[in-house]
């Protein structure tokens, strides 16, 4: 499930040159074309890599019988990874150590994930908490080497209990991310910290659906799954507006849902599974989807692109 779950972070660098030529066209120079769009690319990486290390986790826990509640033990299939298993300390402790391997294609990962979970509580359970602790957390894109460091602490909730294993059974199972001290370093050295407020609901149809959304409210910005201050010191607000929804079936895609960026400077958002006409789509199956890109500045003068992912 994880290896092929969309990454935007190259789609997202391939628009910051459509939209350089769109700020000097349009004479526009105060509407932030170029924070926009860095801004953007921060965040959907960001956020992909930690749906990666949620995912990796989901992975570790199921296939770690102390952890999982199953009466089985199953080799681990994180394929740039190693990983330690501890079942008598308390706090249990899975480690996960990212080699850098570039196994995945498009990016390298290395530091280590610490997952820790009390001795009495099995993942399988309703309401089941952990802990998943990022130390120096690095993810390096291939096609131009820039890279970000995430360090801090995430608590994950089992909400619904069960585990994916035997989902098509259950239904549906709900987890939650939070967390408030993660600290993102930027290619250029910039740090900040970011908060994050997520829930996942995996649902069974034709293969596993995963919807995402934000829970946070930040003012009266509702449905904020990130927040903080972004490289160029502005406070911002990610909010899902529309659930982003990724499917087995379409090849783990997202195949709809919408995400709005807001800071001071800017707006902006992204509309999911479109066609080349901007209009909603099925699955395409290997052909392409198409997103629907609109941000506007303080003069509020607004920008549309549509283009394939």
């Amino acid at each position: 499930m994880k290896a092929r779950i969309l990454s935007l972070s190259i789609l997202v660098l391939s628009l910051s040159l459509f939209f350089t030529a769109c700020q000097k066209d349009s004479g526009d120079t105060t509407d932030y074309g170029t924070q926009s769009t860095t801004h953007s690319d921060d965040q959907s990486r960001f956020s992909n890599e930690v749906d990666a290390v949620a995912n990796d986790a989901d992975l570790t826990l199921e296939t770690t019988a102390g952890f999982a509640g199953r009466g089985e033990q199953v080799q681990s299939l994180i394929c740039d990874a190693t990983i330690v298993v501890d079942t008598m300390s308390n706090p249990r402790t899975i480690t996960i150590t990212y080699n850098g391997t570039n196994c995945l294609g498009t990016r390298t990962r290395t530091g280590v994930i610490v997952i820790s979970m009390a001795q009495n509580v099995r993942w399988k359970n309703p309401g089941a908490v952990l802990n998943v602790t990022f130390q120096n957390f690095k993810v390096t894109r291939v096609i131009d080497n820039k890279s970000i460091t995430i360090n801090g602490t995430q608590t994950y909730t089992n909400v619904s209990g069960g585990l994916l294993f035997n989902l098509a059974a259950l239904g549906t199972i709900t987890h939650t991310i939070t967390s408030s001290n993660m600290s993102v370093t930027f290619d250029n050295a910039t740090q900040r910290t970011w908060q994050v407020a997520k829930q996942r609901v995996f649902t069974y149809n034709n293969g596993v659906v995963i919807s995402t959304t934000g829970t946070h409210t930040e003012g009266n910005v509702p449905n904020v799954a990130e927040w903080g201050t972004n490289r160029f010191g502005s406070s911002f607000t990610t909010a899902v507006t529309n659930a982003l929804i990724v499917r087995q079936d379409c090849s783990f895609r997202i195949t709809s849902g919408k995400v709005e960026h807001a800071t001071a400077n800017f707006n902006a958002a992204v509309t999911f599974g479109l066609d080349a006409s901007g209009n909603p789509t099925g699955c395409p199956g290997l052909g392409n989807y198409y997103l629907k890109l609109v941000w506007s500045g303080i003069l509020g003068i607004p920008h549309t692109v549509i283009l394939p992912y």
